[in-house]
């Protein structure tokens, strides 16, 4: 069980680092082929969106190290049964900060990201 904490701490700050740099390969590494990004969309529904679309728009976004902005992320909880495990972060690419649920699954020997449900404050 500590050996889990401990991959998905690590699986936590390469996420943050992702963000921070804006590095889809980075993110790519983290979220199994499968995975969606869900949030609430700009007309109050539900979006779904599959992780390689979400790839794609992230190579297009501007990194907040890029734009000289500090770091500000931190794990809020690891909860992990079994081969489950739910990660809640938050993090700031500004102008927004998120939070975000990320549903992770043990495959083969590997935590990886299998849905990202996503909410900000903008």
């Amino acid at each position: 069980m500590n050996s889990d904490v401990s991959a998905l701490q690590s699986l936590a700050h390469t996420y943050f680092d992702a963000a921070y740099e804006m590095d889809a390969e980075k993110f790519a590494s983290l979220f199994d082929p499968s995975s969606f990004v869900t949030k609430i969309g700009e007309d109050g529904n539900v979006s779904v969106t599959p992780i390689a679309t979400w790839l794609a728009a992230v190579r297009h976004m501007k990194a907040p190290k890029q734009q000289g902005f500090e770091r500000d992320d931190q794990i809020l909880s690891i909860d992990v049964e079994k081969d489950l495990a739910v990660l809640k972060v938050k993090l700031q690419v500004p102008p927004r900060v998120f939070t975000d649920m990320l549903s992770c699954l043990n495959v083969h020997g590997t935590w990886k990201i299998v849905q990202k449900v996503a909410t900000s404050n903008a």
